[in-house]
């Protein structure tokens, strides 16, 4: 596949996601980053945002329950370039109903090359990366050639 750029920008679009078990690791999490967090626009799956958002007092724009939808529209956003990165707190131990949209939600965006942060460690490096507070080029599949070349 070939591949074209997309440039994210200095304000992020973050997703934050977390399973049940994860969720309170999550919160700790936001609420120890809510200064730089308050700089960027956070979306969430549905109870994982209205935690976080009463937990930090940071506007979050929340999506549905992750097993009603949620993971998939994050995945939609992602996928439409609306998501810079996914921080996703998710339990490897416990099963979840809607695991085929986890999977799915992971894989758009390792498609779409976003950074992903799916525990508090790999978060704290993501976040503390001089990267992070800088405009950064990504690559990406390039979907009209992809297109171009599949009506051929």
């Amino acid at each position: 596949m070939q591949l074209t750029t997309r440039t994210i920008s200095v304000r992020k679009h973050i997703a934050l996601v977390a399973h049940d078990h994860c969720k309170q690791a999550l919160l700790a999490w936001s609420e120890k980053n809510k200064a730089t967090l308050a700089q960027h626009e956070l979306y969430a799956t549905g109870t994982t945002g209205n935690l976080v958002q009463r937990a930090t007092d940071i506007p979050v724009h929340s999506m549905l329950s992750g097993p009603m939808g949620g993971d998939q529209q994050i995945g939609s956003y992602i996928s439409e370039g609306k998501i810079d990165v996914l921080i996703f707190f998710w339990d490897p131990l416990n099963a979840v109903p809607h695991d085929p949209d986890v999977k799915a939600l992971l894989r758009l965006a390792t498609v779409w090359n976003i950074p992903v942060a799916t525990n508090r460690s790999t978060a704290d490096l993501l976040i503390k990366s001089g990267l992070f507070e800088k405009e950064i080029v990504i690559e990406i599949p390039d979907y009209k050639k992809y297109l171009e070349d599949r009506l051929k």
